[in-house]
């Protein structure tokens, strides 16, 4: 026996640490080599003496939950550092004990885990403060680093829930049911331990409904008095029809748990009554081969529910689960619920992640663990790079809320890696979930190799290549069709970026045009002691607020300046801010001009080639109009919103123009029309039929082209044509 391993004779049974700790190692031994088991050992005695004097609601020794945490733990065979992290989950923050002390105790990899662990302590998901969704980003920052910090919270959380009445306060009960029903059932099953799922699921419907958990228990209380020698005549019957085709398998029924009854009842709004199928069969088989071939026999012997097959050995849940489901008016007349799967299949699906616990032996003969790397964690990777794409906590509470609730969707790369998206998703998750760099350059999307929109809901089985262009970029309106955290952070974050690097961009100018009005030098270094006055973080910021106009370059001024504050009075009386007397500074639009702070004017549409001016739009940025365009008489009067603007070079995107065209009332005419432009490489994007009469039609089209010269010479080629009494450039 290990030096320092207290044997069962020296515990006291009467007293529940001791009680349970033999529980524990019970567990433990199974599986536990003896240095493993004196290592546990050691933690047991450090956590004993550092709650010495705790007590929980209940009015026990609060070392007994600790305890109860790491038995449930053993259970599932978790290692020696996760039954140890277990004892001392709460040693940091309820006790005088720093990660230091673990760390020289116990080494760095448990102490690593208690301050995952730690960090979780208080998660409310209802009540979304920064601080509460802070804690969350934390919870899988941890778990992303090592998924052991999550199977310790779980049955941490889970042993809560099993002692949950102890609680005297509703309001507290009510809370702790919440936070469980809404973060930690989800996350168990995400994780595939379903043990911890149903149970966690379970726990707290009874504190959230208990009148409807009543009326349940009661239903399945009378049904099973009415059905007590039904579900062990069907497993026989199951059984020995399995057996008749030389497989040999193991058959065991159960009702379904109160809350996936009550969780049923709602899908499908009926009544308990109306839910026939209350029992669950389980049939387990040697291999996957026999998986299907037991199918075979259950379809073949029974009539099939029809939409309640499902086949999750071919295609894995998100979670790694793997079993055939099926659903028949089974023997007794009796509608029923099978599954079927292998021992090793049900080991995963009860166990989850634990059950990738293995060990090996070692050239000493002893044993060593191993944790399997499996796909089984991307989601949890997935959940951790979203906090690389969401600047706020509380955005990426919400984004992984969503994340953890939503049913999956099963689609295909053209190379056919599977790719799991939540049910609803478009083509624009799809994008995203290969890689952002992938949706932010994202122009368009082919489905089963047909060209589709991107805003097209994705379907199980969809192959879908994504087409991208350097040029391309996420829009504004992606959001409203996006289902996933990731596709919306990724677009948030890209339009926040766009949006402050362009309205800076245009405030910049703004402010240097005032300094040049004022005659004086414009310096940034000079600017910065104004930002803590307007409340603003960064000059950036400043930028923007010009540019939106929540701020006026000659309030900044004068405010940086107040000796040169006279000038105002100067302007009354002689001198006229006017748009000839204000400096004009040319702004530069770059390549991609089309986004949230410049927008070309709908009324006179300009295009590359024509002379142009900017009139700064509050909360818009710049509206970019033709210096012939007739809007720009509303904006004599205002100087400061004029901005001298030039289009950028090299650049090749096409841009809409206006035409308006006069055609002959004749077949053929509007065919004419329209080949002209196509003949011109002019693509036609609207056409409206503004007058019509006896001999003539009135068209007005937009029409993607070039620049200046292209549209000149659509225009040309147009007024040659016979069809064509006249063509010209139109605005409104």
């Amino acid at each position: 026996m290990p030096q320092g391993y207290i044997s069962k004779q020296e515990l006291d049974e009467t007293d529940p640490v001791s009680a349970g700790y033999q529980k524990l190692v019970d567990a433990a031994s199974r599986y536990l080599s003896k240095d493993g088991l004196a290592r546990l050992q050691r933690a047991f005695e450090f956590g004993r003496d550092a709650h010495e004097g705790q007590r929980r609601d209940s009015g026990i020794p609060y070392f007994t939950h600790p305890i109860a945490v790491a038995s449930l733990l053993a259970e599932m065979k978790l290692d020696n550092d996760t039954l140890i992290t277990a004892l001392l989950h709460d040693t940091v923050e309820d006790c005088d004990v720093s990660l230091e002390d673990l760390s020289k105790a116990f080494g760095s990899d448990v102490a690593e885990l208690v301050n995952g662990v730690t960090k979780l302590s208080q998660i409310e998901l209802k009540s979304i403060d920064t601080k509460q969704a802070e804690n969350f980003r934390k919870f899988v920052l941890a778990v992303g680093r090592d998924i052991r910090v999550l199977l310790v919270k779980l049955a941490d959380r889970t042993h809560n829930m099993q002692t949950l009445s102890a609680v005297k306060k509703d309001e507290r009960r009510w809370r702790i049911a919440n936070e469980t029903m809404e973060i930690y059932a989800p996350l168990a099953e995400r994780m595939g331990i379903t043990r911890f799922q149903k149970e966690l699921e379970d726990l707290a419907f009874r504190e959230l409904q208990p009148e409807l958990r009543e009326s349940i228990v009661s239903r399945l209380d009378f049904l099973a008095i009415e059905t007590e020698q039904i579900v062990p005549d069907i497993c026989a019957e199951l059984k020995l029809l399995i057996q008749q085709h030389d497989i040999e398998c193991e058959v065991t029924g159960r009702r379904k748990t109160p809350y996936s009854i009550s969780r049923k009842m709602k899908v499908k709004n009926v009544t308990m009554e109306q839910l026939a199928d209350v029992m669950a069969f389980r049939i387990i088989v040697p291999d996957n081969v026999a998986c299907y071939q037991a199918l075979g026999i259950i379809h073949t012997h029974f009539p099939v529910v029809m939409g309640r097959f499902k086949d999750y050995i071919s295609t894995p849940k998100a979670n790694g689960y793997r079993s055939l489901h099926t659903g028949v008016i089974g023997p007794l007349k009796q509608k029923i619920e099978i599954q079927i799967r292998t021992a090793d299949m049900d080991d995963k699906a009860e166990r989850g992640v634990a059950a990738h616990w293995s060990y090996k032996q070692a050239e000493d003969g002893s044993r060593a663990e191993k944790f399997e790397k499996l796909e089984t964690f991307r989601w949890a990777r997935e959940l951790v790079s979203l906090l690389e794409l969401n600047d706020e906590p509380t955005e990426f509470l919400e984004n992984t809320k969503l994340e953890m609730y939503k049913d999956q969707v099963f689609c295909f790369t053209p190379k056919g890696d599977l790719i799991g998206l939540p049910k609803g998703a478009t083509a624009i998750d799809f994008a995203y979930a290969v890689h952002t760099d992938v949706g932010d350059k994202c122009a368009g999307v082919m489905i089963n190799e047909k060209r589709r929109q991107l805003t097209t809901e994705l379907v199980n089985g969809d192959q879908v290549k994504v087409l991208t262009d350097k040029d391309a970029k996420p829009k504004s309106e992606w959001e409203d069709y996006a289902v996933t955290g990731r596709a919306k952070s990724a677009i948030k974050r890209f339009i926040r970026l766009q949006k402050q690097n362009e309205f800076g961009r245009v405030g910049k100018a703004l402010l240097e045009r005032e300094y040049r009005f004022r005659k004086s030098p414009f310096d940034e270094d000079l600017i910065r002691p104004a930002l803590s006055a307007f409340n603003l973080a960064t000059i950036d910021e400043l930028y923007v607020q010009i540019a939106e106009q929540r701020l006026k370059t000659r309030d900044l001024f004068e405010h940086l300046h107040p000796e040169q504050a006279l000038a105002k009075k100067e302007d009354k009386s002689g001198r006229k801010r006017s748009a000839e007397a204000l400096p004009q500074p040319v702004f530069s639009m770059d390549s991609s001009y089309e986004g949230l702070a410049v927008h070309l004017g709908k009324c006179c549409h300009p295009l590359p080639g024509d002379r142009i001016v900017g009139i700064v739009t509050t909360g818009k940025g710049i509206t970019v109009h033709t210096k012939s365009c007739s809007t720009l008489t509303k904006f004599v009067e205002i100087p400061e919103l004029w901005l001298e603007v030039e289009w950028p070079r090299n650049n090749l995107a096409r841009h809409a123009g206006r035409i308006r065209a006069v055609i002959l009332n004749e077949p053929g005419a509007l065919a004419a029309l329209c080949t002209v432009i196509g003949q011109q490489a002019g693509n036609i994007t609207q056409i409206q039929l503004t007058e019509r009469n006896l001999n003539f039609f009135t068209f007005v089209l937009d029409i993607d082209v070039k620049n200046l010269e292209h549209i000149q010479s659509i225009v040309a080629v147009l007024r040659s044509n016979k069809y064509i009494e006249s063509v010209d450039r139109h605005s409104f």
